[in-house]
């Protein structure tokens, strides 16, 4: 007989398979539709009787993703009503006090979704844990300034999330007070920031950014900038009432053209210098200090003690940037003349240059600025979140992961992490014909046992010796510091 729960809104019916079960699908909140599409969140409606769980909700609007990242990056679409759904496994609906951990997708806010084979939920499941993935609002309809409309409506959706985990989780045998908020690039940048924002406090208890920074958010009037170009291209004026009028498949159009200038001319004076600084000039839509949700940088109100008392743990890959270089063609393109001027553009010392490519004998100069770029937007980052947690005494945790994808050219690159962590590996375009699976399992482990304990089973992170667990194959281990001597080119305070 197939599992039957009671939630605030009614009753599900999920399927269990091997002793793990599922509840696929499951609304959070009302249906967004037309002007209530640049709301904020309403609950979901009840309904009578049992409402069957067992297939995958549809997914928030958004365009597929582009060459040659369709092809490496799985990313199923089903639009639909009722796309603010979440997922949920668990090894004992009957049970109680397991730990729960909430899944936030990454995609670059505007890409993404829950219904991904890799986020499935069933190892965490098996090793005890109750896991929840949730959808959320994406691009224009999800970050958009947009007037007459509440700013972060994604946010404020995964607010809603986990609000409804703190409702209803018991039903699956999962403690409200154990609560692990984990993401990956934009879902790591979600958490960061969910983690600064008084109406996140008490929600979760531990947070796992993976990929992600305290810092990407935009001045509300700079982001203004990027809808007003999508408006213009629609010609509507940009209100709620206007773009909640314009059919999906026209939004996400002049969404993508914008989106793509914005990339290929990242130009501050255009744009808006928050919104380049912020999302590194390929995300035209991520959170805005609206004075409402978020009233400072992130980072700066961590800093403070906005969330001393969350345990964190957060890392990256080595060669994050990779992902956007390589496989594109860019770093390809990239001669030896233009490295310095591109490395100023991107706000670095050219200096830094050299003794980057001394550490890398025979990588191209596309190669060596992949490597900078992505220590300026990701590494950098991640160690000052840890430090910004570790000044408000909380504890922190950081790892990295350095395995590196037998296909040519990507290394370790973003991303790559992401079945080693849900231990759903296959062969796929990222990772090969053959991942390793004992490299899923230390890594997979880790996570369960941040989520349970508070420890991923390494030293906490300090500014002395850093501490650095390096997941990689055959060997993983603690570090100290590593790649201290570029880091500190970039701008790392070394004199803790």
């Amino acid at each position: 007989m197939e599992p039957i729960v009671a939630l605030t809104s009614g009753q599900v019916r999920g399927r269990t398979t091997d002793g793990i079960s599922a509840f696929l699908g499951i609304p959070f909140a009302a249906d967004p539709v037309g002007r209530a599409m640049y709301a904020a969140p309403a609950p979901a409606p009840s309904w009578d009787g049992v409402r069957e769980a067992t297939e995958l909700g549809t997914t928030a609007a958004q365009p597929p993703y582009e060459p040659p990242f369709d092809q490496l990056l799985l990313n199923p679409i089903d639009l639909g009503p009722g796309f603010l759904n979440l997922n949920v496994w668990t090894p004992d609906a009957a049970g109680s006090g397991l730990p729960v951990m909430v899944w936030l997708h990454g995609g670059a806010f505007r890409n993404g979704s829950n219904a991904s084979p890799v986020y499935d939920g069933t190892a965490f499941a098996r090793d005890g844990v109750v896991l929840v993935s949730a959808n959320y609002r994406l691009g224009v309809q999800g970050f958009g300034v947009v007037e007459g409309a509440p700013s972060n409506r994604g946010l404020l959706d995964q607010l809603a999330a986990l609000t409804w985990v703190q409702e209803n989780i018991a039903a699956f045998g999962g403690d409200p007070s154990r609560v692990t908020v984990f993401g990956q690039s934009a879902g790591g940048m979600s958490v960061a920031t969910l983690m600064s924002m008084p109406a996140a406090k008490g929600l979760f208890q531990r947070a796992i950014v993976q990929s992600g920074s305290a810092e990407a958010v935009a001045l509300a009037s700079d982001a203004a900038l990027v809808v007003a170009e999508v408006a213009k291209r629609l010609d509507v004026p940009v209100s709620a009432e206007a773009l909640g009028a314009v059919a999906t498949h026209d939004l996400l159009a002049a969404q993508r053209a914008v989106a793509l200038e914005l990339r290929q001319n990242p130009d501050p004076v255009r744009w808006g210098p928050s919104m380049i600084r912020g999302g590194g000039g390929i995300m035209p839509f991520f959170p805005v200090i609206d004075g409402e949700l978020i009233h400072e940088r992130p980072l700066d109100a961590l800093a403070a003690g906005a969330a001393r008392d969350v345990e964190l743990l957060t890392g990256t890959t080595t060669e994050e940037f990779r992902l956007f270089t390589v496989p594109t063609g860019v770093a390809a393109a990239i001669t030896p003349e233009a490295l310095p001027l591109l490395v100023a553009r991107a706000g670095l010392d050219p200096a830094a240059a050299g003794p980057y490519a001394a550490n890398r004998p025979g990588q191209s100069p596309g190669e060596i600025l992949t490597a900078l770029t992505g220590d300026a937007f990701f590494t950098l980052p991640t160690i000052r979140l840890a430090e910004a947690q570790l000044a408000a005494g909380a504890a922190a945790y950081m790892y990295e992961f350095s395995w590196r994808s037998p296909v040519p050219g990507l290394g370790a690159c973003h991303a790559l992490e992401l079945p080693f962590v849900f231990d759903t590996l296959t062969p796929s375009p990222l990772s090969g014909p053959e991942p390793p699976q004992e490299l899923a399992d230390r890594m997979h482990a880790a996570w369960v046992s941040f989520a349970t304990t508070g420890s991923p089973g390494w030293s906490q992170y300090d500014t002395s010796s850093r501490p650095v667990m390096t997941f990689d194959h055959p060997d993983s281990r603690q570090l100290q510091n590593p790649h201290g001597d570029e880091l500190a080119l970039l701008g790392l305070d070394t004199g803790h």
